[in-house]
């Protein structure tokens, strides 16, 4: 997939030229900032500001983006991103879900990359269908009380494998296979990864639909 550039006189760039991340998550700030930066944005993660992590108390990950989205604005007083991320396997009927970040710790297991990464392949052992995607729903709200919060849904679609492969990302990247590349996605380069991942196809999806928003 091909990366994107909008002119200097995107109305989406205008926008979006100063805005507070809703997260504090260390992998999910690496990523962002890399293609936030291929698109000239600004973004001030909201640890910078003294803001903490809103509540995820909700089983869906738009309504829990939304949360977190409204939190981050309402105590910085500027526009707001956010991102609700995880890992659906096919055969968990969507598991681990909103859940991902702390699979393991759940029933009282390590949070951790490991852990999670351990409790998966031990839930999977014996499975056929190790069908798998990434989904990541981003929501923008200009200010906290937005009536019109712009959504959008990016989704990554590949594979458990049955062992690790890869050093680069983070989460569940080492066993997440991509047929299509052949390779792990933590075998990609970081911009390889911005440019096919979960996060960079929904991101595309709400700089054309902030667009659009704007001109409406």
């Amino acid at each position: 997939m091909s990366s994107y550039a909008p002119s200097s006189e995107s109305p989406s760039e205008s926008a979006l030229s100063k805005v507070v991340l809703a997260s504090n998550n260390a992998g999910k700030l690496k990523e962002f900032s890399a293609i936030l930066a291929s698109v000239g944005m600004r973004m001030v993660p909201q640890g910078e500001l003294g803001v903490g992590e809103a509540e995820e108390p909700y089983a869906t990950f738009v309504e829990n983006a939304l949360t977190k989205a409204r939190h981050a604005s309402r105590h910085t007083g500027l526009p707001a991103l956010a991102d609700d991320s995880g890992l659906c396997v096919d055969c968990l009927g969507g598991a681990p879900g909103v859940y991902s970040a702390r699979y393991a710790s759940l029933d009282g297991g390590e949070k951790s990359d490991a852990a999670n990464n351990r409790l998966l392949l031990q839930t999977l052992e014996g499975q056929a269908d190790r069908s798998a995607s990434y989904v990541a729903v981003l929501v923008y709200v200009r200010s906290a009380d937005d009536p019109r919060p712009i959504i959008a849904e990016g989704v990554w679609h590949g594979q458990i494998a049955l062992e690790p492969a890869g050093a680069n990302g983070f989460g569940y990247d080492p066993y997440f296979y991509l047929p299509d590349l052949g390779r792990t996605a933590a075998e990609l380069a970081p911009e390889e990864k911005n440019s096919h991942s979960h996060r960079s196809r929904a991101l595309r999806k709400l700089l054309r639909a902030l667009a659009g928003h704007d001109e409406s």
